[in-house]
């Protein structure tokens, strides 16, 4: 009989951002590939939903979170994310 493995769960990519920001779209579909590849939950957040959103990060959207830790804003880098989302990196976020 095999042992178990704890399954870990699946990470959640926030991409905080709002509508008509051109810096979004761009992010958007790289995030979302990314997430794709991954197996990764995509959660996108307007700005203009959520005030202290607002207060925070007028000025650096897009901002991309993975598990509640910021790793980018204004240019995504696929690159870094994609190894950010490979297993066992997950834990390890660190600018």
């Amino acid at each position: 009989m095999r042992a178990r493995t704890p399954r870990t769960p699946p990470t959640q990519v926030r991409l905080i951002g709002k509508p008509g920001c051109h810096l979004c779209d761009e992010a958007r579909s790289v995030v979302a590939e990314e997430c794709r590849r991954a197996g990764a939950e995509l959660v996108e957040v307007s700005i203009l939903d959520d005030p202290d959103l607002h207060a925070r990060y007028w000025d650096t959207i897009p901002v991309v979170q993975v598990d509640g830790v910021t790793v980018d804003h204004l240019r995504v880098d696929g690159t870094r994310l994609r190894a950010l989302l490979r297993p066992g990196r997950r834990r390890r976020l660190l600018w």
